[in-house]
């Protein structure tokens, strides 16, 4: 005797993906909360790896025999260049320092909100800093001319992906299907 298996039940409709600012079912606002302060202080950590690597370069440039001969445009995109990386890890590095100094506040959301405008502002200020490392090596490798058209190419790049995309994206999302 051979059994055979039993009808298969249909699956029931699959439910439609919530809204992306939408919480699952069992989020509450002081989970939403916490879960995206943990998100946001996980990518800082990752843009802060970045930020040290460029930092350390330029630490080391002003110690290489070549640093002397820089014009003093070169130096001054120098100078810039190092402050600006110097204040973009102090502004990534803020929502870890609010996320420590208000430890289970109860504001939580708020303090997400700022820390998520903070990073915003860090962000542009890697990217400036960025654009200025390249701006400064391409100058001493193929001239200020072509220095400039490239590093204003990256800086159009960072605005691009880092500030348009996503600012394009929550539109597309917003505006729904």
């Amino acid at each position: 005797m051979t059994s055979t298996p039993p009808p298969s039940q249909p699956d029931p409709d699959p439910q439609p993906d919530p809204q992306p600012d939408s919480p699952p079912g069992w989020e509450n606002p002081a989970v939403r909360a916490d879960r995206r302060l943990v998100e946001l202080l996980q990518e800082l950590r990752v843009l802060q790896t970045g930020v040290q690597i460029v930092f350390a370069f330029l630490l080391g440039v002003a110690f290489t025999p070549r640093f002397a001969d820089l014009t003093d445009p070169q130096q001054d995109i120098y100078v810039a260049t190092l402050l600006l990386t110097v204040v973009a890890s102090a502004v990534l590095a803020t929502p870890v320092a609010l996320h420590r100094g208000l430890y289970r506040h109860p504001g939580k959301a708020q303090i997400v909100t700022v820390s998520a405008r903070v990073a915003q502002v860090g962000l542009l200020l890697l990217a400036s800093a960025l654009t200025g490392a390249v701006l400064l090596v391409l100058d001493v490798v193929l001239g200020t001319a072509l220095a400039v058209a490239i590093a204003t190419v990256v800086a159009l790049i960072f605005t691009a992906l880092w500030f348009v995309l996503p600012w394009a994206v929550r539109r597309l999302l917003s505006n729904g299907p």
